[in-house]
């Protein structure tokens, strides 16, 4: 049971809430970290593969070495060893007809340069920190992202749904155009967010499984700080630094702060006393979760690379929408991971878990066979519903539609509400969304809170515990 009085009361053990957790605790603060799952990890979550060995990725699964500074660094001082992102043979895509063709890997099937170019250059030009200063905020923010891109040709609208729903696991028409200018310059421009390169967002990826991260920061952390099973209800502040802390079996705990490093859009399952103001309701009630699944088909041994198949498969179609190689050759682990997303996602998410399997494995196959003559039966398919876990509700960060990024609610993504403060993986600037995003977010958290709690004169002249 958590203790009755702390310093700090974190709420979410993902790496956001365990990074700002072990941020408070080396000020010298006393904190407790409430987690509504039985486990810790958040969005991140690895498994075995199969009997053969290895790890699967259900949530969150890339990194890089260079821009992500700080997942990298947690990486290097938890030993954990790095796989760089298999980027070799032919690309599959399946177009609209749902004819699949094969493409050499650096080459798109589905290119407009005048698109790409601008979509670059909106990035570069919006305010990173404010982009309701950025120049045109207000006319981006009020159009789709799918209405930008319209306005280039039909095939950069099918780009820019393919970009949202590889990202974001939405529709291009559900995000303004503001929130993904500024979600491409978070992720260091649109060459990096969308490469699996060097210095791109799915370069790497942990042998050890990223769960690994948030299990070792919480094993770091004192003896009894981290508390699973136990939902927050109610937040009530009392004024002059002080809180109490409800969780769902009636346990009360008292603070003069609260961290929250739940989703946005998952504020509304917590009763605040006094309510939270307008701004953040409007901002919990708008923002909304992407739809994210995954299906990874593990094999005995890697037979798409003998064919000279990178593992890459897209579709504008679905229910898969991309793919990816995740092996990891030494652990004889040989899989592809399969995205399903958006509204296609959605509506493969109602079927029966038999269906879903079968679908899925359906398009793959008839995808990869247009390549290979025969495909060997997998050694494990692994299916998982981001959706359906009650706590998380999808993945990977709440978005934006149009209008909200430039309204009062939109600037108050990170604005303290009294003695609570906010530091979900969408309020980070740089890598929003991603766990790099989680980690900075959950540092800067800690920092406002330590900033208030620990007299100058006492606090430690460490940038992070990195």
């Amino acid at each position: 049971m958590a203790p009755k009085e702390v310093d700090v009361v974190v709420v979410g053990a993902g790496l956001s809430g365990l990074t700002a957790a072990t941020e408070v605790q080396r000020a010298g603060l006393s904190c407790a970290v409430l987690e509504d799952m039985d486990r810790v990890g958040g969005k991140t979550l690895s498994i075995p593969a199969s009997s053969q060995g290895g790890l699967a990725e259900l949530g969150a699964a890339w990194l890089n070495d260079t821009n992500q500074f700080y997942m990298y660094a947690l990486a290097r001082k938890f030993g954990f060893e790095l796989e760089i992102q298999r980027h070799k043979g032919l690309n599959l895509f399946e177009d609209s007809k749902g004819k699949t063709h094969s493409i050499e890997y650096g080459k798109e099937y589905l290119n407009d340069e005048e698109f790409f170019e601008d979509l670059a250059k909106q990035a570069e030009l919006t305010h990173l920190v404010h982009p309701e200063l950025s120049q045109h905020a207000m006319k981006h923010d009020k159009m789709s992202f799918a209405e930008y891109a319209r306005q280039f040709s039909s095939k950069a609208e099918l780009i820019a749904d393919d970009i949202a729903k590889t990202l974001l696991g939405v529709q291009a028409k559900d995000i303004s155009a503001l929130y993904m200018f500024n979600y491409t310059k978070s992720g260091t421009g649109l060459d990096n967010i969308l490469s699996d390169l060097k210095d791109g967002g799915q370069y790497m990826r942990n042998r050890h499984g990223n769960q690994n991260f948030s299990v070792r920061l919480a094993n770091d952390l004192k003896p009894d700080t981290v508390h699973l099973s136990a939902p927050v209800t109610k937040i009530e502040q009392h004024g002059k630094g002080s809180c109490t802390v409800t969780t769902l079996t009636g346990h009360k705990v008292s603070c003069k702060r609260v961290i929250i490093s739940i989703p946005t859009s998952l504020y509304h399952r917590i009763q605040f006393i006094p309510a939270l103001p307008e701004t953040k309701k409007n901002l919990s009630d708008t923002t909304a979760l992407g739809f994210y699944g995954k299906v990874i088909i593990v094999y005995e041994y890697p037979w798409w690379r003998q064919a000279g198949l990178s593992g890459i498969f897209s579709s504008v179609n679905g229910p898969i929408c991309c793919s990816r190689d995740t092996c990891i050759v030494e652990d004889h682990q040989y899989s592809i991971t399969c995205m399903v997303t958006a509204d296609a996602g959605k509506d493969w998410s109602k079927l029966p878990p038999v269906q879903k399997h079968e679908l899925a494995m359906s398009q793959f196959n008839a995808a990869f066979c247009t390549q290979v003559e025969k495909i060997p039966d997998p050694l494990n398919v692994i299916v998982h519903d981001w959706s359906e876990e009650p706590w998380i509700r999808g993945a990977p960060s709440p978005t934006m539609p149009p209008g909200l990024m430039t309204s009062d609610a939109g600037k108050s993504l990170r604005d303290p509400f009294g003695d609570i403060h906010f530091a979900g993986t969408e309020t980070a600037i740089i890598w929003k969304g991603y766990m790099e995003g989680a980690v900075r977010a959950g540092i800067r958290g800690a920092g406002e809170v330590i900033d208030l709690l620990v007299p100058e004169s006492g606090r430690r002249k460490l940038k992070s515990f990195l």
